[in-house]
């Protein structure tokens, strides 16, 4: 799973190949100079022989060399760190447009079953965690690489024997090196894991704020946040202990080769073999050599987390999007309202049964009711009209089009829906009644509002329609929240309407005065009304009466109660 992971972060760094190019020759550049300065400085010191034996002038050229060798390996390395950074959020970046085009394109169903802060622990928290490693490794993965390289070229060509010794103890600071690497992976994962549940749990409890208080489970939320934060924070510790190990455990390690180049260099000396400022050529290569180990042992463990994110984050990216539009069916649909729905099944766990064998003809124009007891498919069926679920058996058609035959966003177009839920963006009340569309003038959506009855409370707003309003229309009451749902219906009414419990949190006096815009508006448009409500739906063409996922009844109003049935049980319920 790591190295498919690992497979995926390079194919979308591969898009950045001239910038990677780059990166890579400004390391090789810079490391080839770094070490070049050793030797250097080891010619330096072999100018200093004795009292008076000092060759100034050698000596000052020398130096004056290294300086300006020096300058420019900070040059590279400076212009090398913001190509990294380049390629490092240019890559972050892709990743969080394709994650979120993904939430775009992703069936309900997933939706559904993902709490919505697990999704954006995903789509931030991991992703900057996956950026922060990513980084690391671009800055010094490639220069410690060239490093180790070079620097054993240089040992080989300096003295055989020595760089023999430093060869054989390599291995054990890469041993250790990946044996604690495969522990911290996974320590990583569940340190992931557990980050997302905590911003999934604070998400919900901050969205639902006024329940926990009006219910006094302050102390119970405050016990399972405690529980959540635990959990984070064993898995936290236990990750950063053992990804800690690796660098002391591989300087001990490089602290040995050290130790045995300057011992094996010293008899060299003494035999004549080195000279003194050769020892110290070599010395410095040796800490050169060891020192891109403790460092890629950092990224290494900085991978490790990197890696952990970033596949949670490809999850998402992976989950299968909802079944594609049809191809082939003519982009423009201007319905007239004819829906049959016919012998359909549905249900959202397979296991429990919900609507089965329902079946439905609607003739343009016709107002159709929907009531029953909560749970009884009312909603739901509004969720197979607009398609945001497929149905399990049986087809809807549009003016004869199977609905799974239409592209989604050309048959949504035909519907104008209003909620019991509202939804609300930061914007201006202007921008929440065009949702963005352009093309309406201050006049049109002026009209609108008074047909709504929101005009007169948005002009007491302080900047009338261009008042900023806060997520979700937080500083609003309910109810003008929905009169501003019922806007943007009212805005561009399309040949369908949608009408789900739509007066719910208006008050009766505003309600019976956009029931008559709402008769306006209904008139010759094909309209469903789901409605608890039974004395709003008395002038609907069709009642369907559901029960258990069944159309139990069918008829008007009148035709309902002379039944004496299921309807007439719950109209009388409501009016005693």
């Amino acid at each position: 799973m790591k190295k498919n992971t690992l497979k995926k972060v390079l194919r979308y760094a591969g898009r950045y190949h001239f910038l990677i190019a780059l990166s890579m020759v400004l390391a090789v550049v810079s490391a080839l100079l770094s070490l070049y300065v050793p030797i250097l400085a080891g010619n330096a010191i072999d100018r200093i022989v004795g009292t008076g034996k000092v060759d100034f002038a050698g000596l000052t050229a020398t130096v004056l060399q290294m300086v300006v060798i020096v300058i420019f390996i900070a040059l590279c390395q400076w212009v090398m760190n913001r190509t990294g950074n380049r390629i490092t959020y240019n890559v972050v970046r892709d990743v969080r447009q394709e994650g979120f085009s993904k939430l775009q394109n992703l069936p309900f169903t997933y939706l559904d079953n993902k709490q919505t802060g697990e999704i954006v622990s995903r789509l931030i928290s991991d992703v900057d965690m996956f950026a922060d490693g990513l980084l690391m490794g671009f800055s010094q993965l490639f220069t410690g690489i060239v490093t180790i390289v070079g620097t054993l070229g240089f040992m080989f060509y300096l003295n055989f024997g020595i760089a023999v010794v430093v060869v054989v103890l390599t291995p054990l600071s890469l041993l250790v090196a990946r044996f604690v690497a495969t522990r911290s992976f996974k320590l990583f994962k569940e340190q992931s894991a557990a980050r997302s549940d905590q911003t999934a749990f604070v998400d919900e409890m901050i969205g639902n704020l006024s329940v926990v208080k009006a219910f006094a489970h302050e102390d119970e939320n405050l016990e399972i946040f405690d529980d959540i934060n635990d959990r984070l924070e064993k898995a936290s510790v236990m990750a950063t202990f053992v990804s800690s190990l690796t660098n002391p455990s591989t300087r001990f390690i490089n602290n040995i080769v050290y130790a045995a180049v300057a011992l094996f260099g010293a008899f060299a000396c003494i035999a004549g073999g080195m000279s003194v400022g050769g020892l110290t050529i070599f010395l410095s290569y040796a800490n050169q050599y060891t020192k891109p180990f403790n460092e890629i042992s950092g990224v290494i463990t900085e991978l490790q987390n990197a890696l952990a994110c970033a596949e949670r984050v490809f999850e998402l990216i992976e989950e299968q999007p909802e079944e594609p539009d049809f191809e082939g069916t003519p982009k423009e649909l201007s319905a007239e309202g004819n829906v049959l729905v016919k012998d359909v099944s549905f249900s959202y766990d397979k296991s429990r049964k919900l609507i089965e064998d329902l079946s439905l003809d609607i003739s343009k124009g016709q107002r159709v009711a929907i009531v029953g007891p909560t749970g009884s498919g009312k909603t739901t069926l509004i969720n197979l009209l607009m398609r945001f679920y497929d149905t399990d058996k049986g087809n809807i058609s549009i003016d004869g089009y199977d609905i799974r035959k239409l592209y989604r966003s050309d048959l949504r177009a035909n519907f104008g829906m209003v909620l019991q839920e509202t939804w609300l963006r930061s914007g201006t009340v202007r921008d929440n009644i065009t949702l963005g569309r352009e093309g309406f003038t201050d006049e049109e959506i002026i009209a609108a509002a008074k047909a709504a009855h929101a005009h007169s409370f948005i002009k007491r707003l302080p900047k009338g329609y261009d008042t900023v309003i806060t997520e979700d229309g937080g500083n609003l009451s309910q109810g003008q929240k929905q009169l501003l749902c019922i806007t943007r219906v009212m805005l561009h009414i399309p040949p369908m309407l949608i009408l789900d419990e739509a007066t719910s949190s208006i008050d009766t006096r505003t309600e019976i005065r956009i029931q008559k815009a709402f008769n306006r508006m209904m008139q010759g448009r094909t309209s469903f009304i789901v409605a608890h409500r039974l004395s709003t739906i008395r002038e609907a063409d069709v009642i369907l009466v559901m029960k258990d996922g069944h159309i139990l009844e069918q008829g008007d109003h009148e035709t309902l109660l002379a039944k004496k049935g299921f309807y007439h049980e719950l109209y009388n319920s409501q009016w005693g």
